[in-house]
C-alpha cells in the first residue's frame, strides 16, 4: 500500500534509537523528509531548517512495528471491525503496519477484494494495511487460488488462516506455486480430525470443566508435516500462532536443517494458561487454545533462543452478543492490537528477552518474513514508519477506551509496564498517547545537545 506522503520535515530528537537491522543501539536523532528516513544524526547537530521537532527524551525510538496476523473483518462483518477501526486500534497499540488475513466475506481470493482492502486503508490514512491472500479458492482447501494475480494486486503472503490447509497434497502444491511468486505460505496448523468439537486445551482442566479438549498433538503433527514439505519443495512456510512445545521442537530442528520455516507467537499464549478458562469466560476461548504451563515455558525458551521469529497479535474481534453465548457455542478469538506491545514488555521486565530482541520480534523479523521492502528499519531511504516506546510507562488497559469496534479481551483492567506512546506512518504522527503531548509541544526549535 502506498502511504500518502506530506511534504514536511520531522526530527525525532533526543531519543534512544534501537534498530537491530543496522546494529544501532544508542542516542541518535532521526530525520524524516518527505515520508522517508533521511538519516540518523548525532545529538547536537544543527536542526534542519523548517523541521518540526518531536522530543523523545527518555524514550526508545524503533522501526515501525509490523503485525503479521490481523483479522479486520471487512468486507462482510463490519459490525465486528472495519479496516478503519482496526487500523486505529493498530496505531494506538504501536503497530505501524498490519497484515490482514483473508477470512473475510467474500474471502480474499480475488484481486477485487485485495484492491478493496488497500483502498479502504488508504482512505483511513492510519496504519499501513497489507492484505494476505487466500491459499485456496474460498479457503475451502480444494483448488489453489490465483496467487500471481493476487500478488500483482498487492498481497504480501498467502494463508487460509482460520482454516488449516487440510492435506499434504494441497500444502505441497501451495508451497511450490507460492515459491514462484516469492510468497510465504502461512498455515494455521491444526489437524481437524483430532480437534473436532474441541473448545479448549486437552488436559487436566478440560476434564475438570467437562469441555471437549483440543490436544497439543493436533498442532504438532501439522507443523511437522509443513516442515517436511517446505524442505521437499524449497518453499517458505510461516507457522501462525505457535502454542505447543512439540511445534517449537519441530521448527527448531527444521531450522537447523536449513528449512525455510519461520513462526510467530501471540501474547495470550505466553500470558495465560488453560486454568484461565475455569470461569467459562468466553474471552478466554481462542484457537489454538491457551495451554498448560509446560507449553508456556516452551514458548519462553523459543523466544529466548531465537526459534520464535515474530510476535503477532492474532487480533480477532467479535461482537459482544456472539461472545455472550455458552462456552461451547461462542466463537474463537480475542482482540489484541492494543495490548500486545504492553504484554510483550512483560517479557523484557521478566528477563526473558531484552529490548533489542523485542524490536527484532516486532519489526525487523516481520519485515524480512514477508519481504516488506524498506520497512522494519530506520536505514536511510527506508519508509518513515516509527514506533516510539516508553519502557517505564505504567498503565491499565481499559477496554471501554479501545479504538476497536469489539471488546472481546481477557485483559481488561490488566496493569502493564511499558507501552508504545507514539506511532509514525509515512512521516506522519498518526497516534500520540494523550499523556505524551509534551513530545510535540515545542515545534520548530533546535534539538538539545
Amino acid at each position: 500500500m502506498k502511504t500518502k506522503v506530506i511534504d514536511v520535515k520531522l526530527l525525532i530528537a533526543n531519543g534512544y534509537v534501537i534498530d537491530p537491522a543496522q546494529g544501532i543501539n544508542g542516542g541518535k536523532n532521526v530525520l524524516i523528509v518527505d515520508g522517508r528516513i533521511a538519516g540518523l544524526l548525532n545529538r547536537g547537530e544543527v536542526t534542519p531548517e523548517g523541521a518540526e521537532v518531536l522530543d523523545a527524551t527518555g524514550l526508545i525510538v524503533a522501526p515501525g512495528f509490523i503485525d503479521l496476523h490481523t483479522h479486520l473483518r471487512e468486507p462482510g462483518a463490519e459490525y465486528k471491525e472495519t479496516i478503519a477501526t482496526g487500523a486505529a486500534a493498530a496505531v494506538a497499540g504501536g503497530w505501524a503496519t498490519i497484515c490482514a488475513m483473508p477470512n473475510t466475506d467474500p474471502v480474499n481470493d480475488s484481486p477485487a477484494v485485495t484492491r478493496f482492502i488497500i483502498e479502504q486503508a488508504q482512505r483511513a490514512q492510519l496504519a499501513n494495511v497489507f492484505p494476505i491472500g487466500a491459499v485456496t479458492k474460498g479457503s475451502e482447501g480444494r483448488e489453489l487460488a490465483e496467487m500471481g494475480e493476487l500478488k500483482q494486486a498487492g498481497i504480501v503472503a498467502v494463508s487460509d488462516d482460520g482454516r488449516p490447509i487440510p492435506t499434504a497434497g494441497i500444502m505441497r502444491r501451495a508451497l511450490e506455486y507460492a515459491r514462484g511468486f516469492d510468497l510465504t505460505v502461512v498455515d494455521h496448523c491444526q489437524d481437524l480430525s483430532l480437534t473436532a468439537g474441541g473448545v479448549m486445551h486437552e488436559g487436566r482442566w478440560s476434564l475438570i470443566l467437562g469441555l471437549k479438549g483440543m490436544p497439543a498433538a493436533a498442532e504438532d503433527v501439522q507443523v511437522m508435516r509443513d516442515c517436511v514439505l517446505a524442505k521437499a519443495t524449497g518453499g517458505s512456510v510461516h507457522i501462525a500462532h505457535v502454542s505447543t512445545r512439540g511445534s517449537l521442537a519441530a521448527i527448531r530442528r527444521a531450522k537447523e536443517l536449513g528449512v525455510n520455516v519461520t513462526c510467530e507467537v501471540a501474547p495470550h499464549h505466553w500470558t495465560l494458561t488453560d486454568e484461565a478458562t475455569a470461569e467459562y469466560d468466553t474471552n478466554m476461548k481462542m484457537s489454538p487454545p491457551v495451554r498448560s504451563q509446560d507449553h508456556v515455558e516452551a514458548l519462553f525458551e523459543g523466544l529466548r533462543d531465537g526459534t520464535v521469529d515474530a510476535i503477532a497479535t492474532d487480533h480477532a474481534p467479535h461482537h459482544a452478543d456472539e461472545k455472550a453465548l455458552e462456552f461451547d457455542q461462542a466463537p474463537f478469538g480475542i482482540t489484541g492490537l492494543e495490548t500486545a506491545v504492553g504484554l510483550a514488555f512483560d517479557l523484557v521486565n521478566q528477563g526473558v528477552i531484552n529490548l533489542e530482541r523485542l524490536i527484532s520480534l516486532c519489526a525487523t523479523n516481520p519485515a524480512r518474513i514477508f519481504s516488506l521492502s524498506d520497512r522494519g528499519t530506520l536505514m536511510k531511504n527506508a519508509h518513515a514508519d516509527v514506533t516510539i516506546l516508553d519502557p517505564a510507562c505504567e498503565w491499565v488497559f481499559d477496554v471501554a477506551a479501545s479504538k476497536s469496534k469489539s471488546r472481546n479481551t481477557p485483559f481488561h483492567g490488566r496493569s502493564l509496564r511499558g507501552a508504545a506512546v507514539a506511532t509514525i506512518v509515512g512521516g506522519r504522527v498518526v497516534y500520540l498517547n494523550p499523556n505524551y503531548t509534551r513530545l510535540i509541544e515545542a515545534k520548530k526549535r533546535p534539538a538539545s545537545a
